[in-house]
């Protein structure tokens, strides 16, 4: 369902079902509150040092089949 159509059905209910729904949403949205965590900045990664860090190794060139390496060296699959 898109948003639109979600608002069309809302707005179809009666008003008692309507503050129902904003009841609910009040309610998921208390539940569901972001921790203070969550709401740092976001870091822009392609800024960091690490980022590119192996860029030059050869034998990290293709990273799948490096860890497909990995995987089957360790575990055989």
């Amino acid at each position: 369902m898109t948003n639109e159509e979600i608002l069309r059905e809302i707005n179809s209910l009666p008003v008692e079902a309507q503050r129902q729904i904003e009841d609910f949403v009040a309610f998921l949205r208390q539940r569901y509150k972001s921790s203070p965590l969550a709401e740092t900045a976001r870091v822009d990664l392609t800024a960091e040092e690490f980022i590119g860090m192996w860029q030059d190794r050869e034998d990290l060139q293709d990273s799948t089949a490096w860890v497909r390496n990995v995987r089957q060296s360790h575990w055989g699959k």
